[in-house]
């Protein structure tokens, strides 16, 4: 018998101490648990949204940061011989088993705090005496290498207490919404009592069973000296929130879920990998500023308010001088379609691509075109209403947005069509987006004539950009959300460099588009508050041959912002109507909103002028360092193809801006616009892409008069 026995204890006691040798216990920090991550904007205070990992809210704490009543209630309801068991309690077990025969429940089962730990993070909750095994070695050989500190730590951090939260703080908010370090003793006692089974001993679910508990844990707590008797007496049980009424486990609602979005993309850029996210409880600032974020939410909220159920918006303003997105609205549905993110055809806004273009080329504002009807191929293209100043500068044809000058200006320059695309992706408008291999061309040639007109497809970010560039006197940033990325304890993983930019066109060149751009926000009905200075563009895209508009945009900035506003459906495939039934345009509700967001933005901000610009004259111009951009791609005139079919920007029927006004007194047009009188006035046709001229040729780059004068006084003072 003495050997039977002696067998029984050997092999088991063998078995345990092979195990116990061949068990690695991690460290506490290569044990980490997913918690959730807080994004801010940039006040640091206003939370925009969290990341939330699949399991459930996690927010990591120290111990420090638990009040000891928190602690001691735990211990008094999970473990209350913590601080001196080695991992594994006989009286904790038998105390278990008692209260299963009794049938009272509240008594607890019989895993200690350090076993009930490496279930959640080592070896599982399988069902299985093997895993139970492991569970005990774990538990033991933890509790020999652990300070105990650091285990009760690690599992108030990760027990699960109900309610989508995992770990004391967001269970201190699902609950009482508020900070752990705020919990009293009877709300300690609470969550400390439920985490046996907290779906089923939710005050919300079972209010009987859980006062029964919260009465177990407080005499406990008495028992193991941590609480004076009288003190418990008279105690209440604590009131709890609605499931439904905090928002422990809300990620993102409304505009903020695509900010959140894109967060989360420059963070995977930055080299802040997922899991990071997932288990450092990241506490990320963004670039956004609240005061420009809320004023876009508001702005869109108002002028869509009085249109048609399906009109969307997207909305996005940058600091010129660094690249910081200061405000950002793609749209207010959380799981919807993220507009400002979106590629739609930009009209008329395109026009500055060219004008930039023309500049850089030596093509002054003051340089004369005529802007009566405009061939290309078998197609005639007009202006909206036919409307004409006969011949005129290039900077009064801006302020009027002539197409046919415009296409005029783009046959001028070197490359025609390619010159236009290659300024625009210097200024910022992406040369590739998801499902675009390359973005502004005619199935990888060059793009037809119709791009200075905006046919060709770019987002609302983008323009942003384009127009932050310009303001910027030709300085590019790359536009970033995230500004500093550091760890619940205070490590700093990341702070967005300061950059002073890359120039992407001569300061010359920058001034005078942002010169010619200044009289269109008034022109517009859109002048900002106390007559504040602004350069804009409007811009209008038709649906097909309806007569009707898809897109309307207004783009433009002061010294200190650039803002890009587009609005149209949300299917962008039906018409946007003004609020009277009438037809939109850009200077409707996108040049509302951009005036909105920018008079709210900087109500308390100082007055601030552009730069003057200086002329650009044939032959005496400063261009140096004109452009940065580098095409790594060749690319040749189209020479056949399918006609395009759009009298604005190749598709069908196509038309810009009516700049001049409905004649109704709204005042939603602007100057211009064109009415093509075939089927299409931007390239396409039998000739494919091709670059102008016609019946009425390009007019001649010829110095004015004043120009000449001009030189002459230059040369002789």
């Amino acid at each position: 018998m003495l050997i039977v026995v002696a067998v029984c204890i050997a092999i088991p006691g063998g078995m345990f101490a092979y195990a116990y040798s061949q068990y690695e216990v991690p460290e506490p920090e290569e044990l980490a648990n997913n918690q959730i991550s807080s994004i801010y904007a940039s006040d640091n205070s206003t939370q925009i949204a969290r990341i939330v990992p699949p399991e459930g809210n996690r927010t990591q704490v120290s111990l420090e940061a638990i009040p000891d009543h928190v602690e001691n209630a735990v211990l008094a309801a999970e473990d209350r011989e913590f601080w001196t068991n080695s991992g594994f309690s006989f009286t904790g077990f038998a105390r278990a088993v008692i209260g299963q025969l009794t049938g009272n429940d509240s008594a607890g089962g019989g895993s200690t705090v350090t076993q009930q730990y490496v279930k959640n993070t080592l070896v599982g909750n399988e069902v299985s005496y093997i895993r139970k095994a492991r569970e005990l070695v774990y538990s033991i050989k933890m509790t020999n290498e652990w300070p105990k500190e650091d285990i009760l730590n690690a599992y108030l951090n990760t027990v699960y207490f109900g309610r989508n939260a995992y770990g004391i703080q967001a269970a201190s908010v699902a609950y009482f919404d508020k900070n752990v370090e705020d919990l009293t003793v009877e709300e300690g006692a609470m969550l400390a009592g439920i985490i046996q089974a907290p779906s089923n001993w939710d005050p919300a679910v079972n209010a009987q069973q859980s006062e029964e508990r919260w009465n177990y844990v407080l005499d406990g707590m008495v028992e193991i000296e941590a609480l004076p008797a009288e003190q418990r007496a008279g105690m209440q049980f604590p009131h709890t929130e609605e499931p439904s009424s905090v928002s422990a486990y809300t990620q993102a609602t409304g505009a903020n879920a695509h900010i959140k979005n894109q967060v989360i993309a420059e963070l995977e850029e930055v080299g802040i990998t997922e899991d990071q996210v997932n288990t450092r409880g990241l506490r990320i600032t963004t670039t956004i500023d609240p005061t420009v974020q809320n004023a876009s939410v508001d702005a869109v909220d108002s002028n869509l308010a009085p249109l048609q159920e399906d009109a969307r918006a997207a909305a996005v303003t940058i600091d010129p001088s660094t690249g910081a997105v200061r405000g950002y609205f793609g749209g207010d549905e959380a799981e919807g379609w993220d507009y400002a993110n979106g590629p739609t055809e930009t009209g008329s806004t395109f026009k500055i691509m060219a004008l930039a273009a023309a500049l850089q080329q030596g093509i002054p504002l003051s340089q004369n075109y005529s802007s009566g009807p405009y061939q290309v191929g078998d197609v005639t293209v007009g202006n909206v209403n036919n409307n004409s100043c006969g011949v005129c500068s290039i900077e009064e044809a801006l302020k009027n947005s002539y197409n046919t000058s415009f296409m005029r200006l783009q046959a001028d320059l070197e490359n025609t069509t390619q010159d236009t695309a290659d300024m625009a992706y210097s200024l910022g408008v992406a040369e590739s987006l998801p499902g675009v291999e390359r973005t502004l061309t005619e199935n990888g040639a060059q793009p037809y004539e119709g791009i200075v007109l905006g046919q060709y497809q770019t987002r609302p970010l983008d323009m942003a950009v384009a127009m932050a560039t310009l303001t910027n006197r030709g300085v590019w940033h790359d536009p970033y959300f995230v500004q500093r990325v550091e760890t619940n304890s205070g490590e700093v993983l990341y702070e967005h460099p300061t950059s002073v930019g890359e120039r992407r066109v001569s300061e010359q060149v920058a001034d005078n588009v942002i010169q010619a751009m200044k009289p269109i926000a008034a022109w517009s009905n859109g002048a900002l508050a106390g007559g504040r200075e602004s350069a804009s563009k409007t811009g209008t895209h038709q649906l097909g041959d309806t007569g009707l508009n898809k897109d309307t945009w207004m783009i433009g900035s002061t010294p200190q912002l650039a803002s890009a506003v587009w609005v149209g459906t949300a299917d962008n495939a039906s018409a946007i109507n003004n609020a009277w039934g009438g037809v939109m345009y850009g200077a409707g509700a996108p040049t509302q909103i951009w005036k909105q967001i920018l008079d709210t933005s900087l109500a308390d901000a100082e007055w601030e002028s552009f730069p003057q610009a200086t002329p650009v004259r044939y032959g005496s111009n400063d261009l140096s360092n004109a452009t940065a951009w580098d095409p790594t791609w060749n690319s040749t005139p189209s020479t056949g193809g399918t006609a395009s079919t759009d009298e604005d920007s190749g598709s069908e029927g196509e038309g810009d801006d009516a700049e001049d006004g409905d004649g109704n007194g709204n005042g939603d047009s602007e100057g211009g616009g064109e009415t093509g009188t075939g089927e299409s006035d931007a390239g396409g046709g039998d000739g494919g892409g091709d670059t102008g001229g016609g019946e009425e040729p390009a007019a001649p780059q010829v110095p004015s008069v004043d120009d000449v004068i001009g030189d002459l006084q230059d040369m002789f003072g």
